[in-house]
């Protein structure tokens, strides 16, 4: 039992080792996209988009007004 928990924390601690990516020799990256000139590096395959990561554009607190009165907000007859 101690070795199976042992030994699954040192898979888990192995999956943590970063290096930079690299293609393997003889494989060729994939295509350029269309319009696109050349072929683009991993880092920039890797780098997310703005449409892939958008940044938050709401901030309900800076952008809040005080509301008009409502003149037809009569309470029911």
């Amino acid at each position: 039992m101690r070795f199976g928990i042992l030994a699954l924390a040192l898979v888990l601690a192995g999956c943590g080792a970063a290096r930079d990516l690299q293609p393997r020799k003889g494989v060729p990256l994939p295509p350029a996209p269309r319009g696109a000139d050349e072929t683009l590096t991993p880092s920039q395959l890797l780098t997310p988009t703005t449409q892939q990561r958008p940044q938050r554009s709401d901030e309900l607190l800076t952008q809040s007004d005080e509301r008009r009165s409502d003149e037809f907000d009569l309470p029911p007859d």
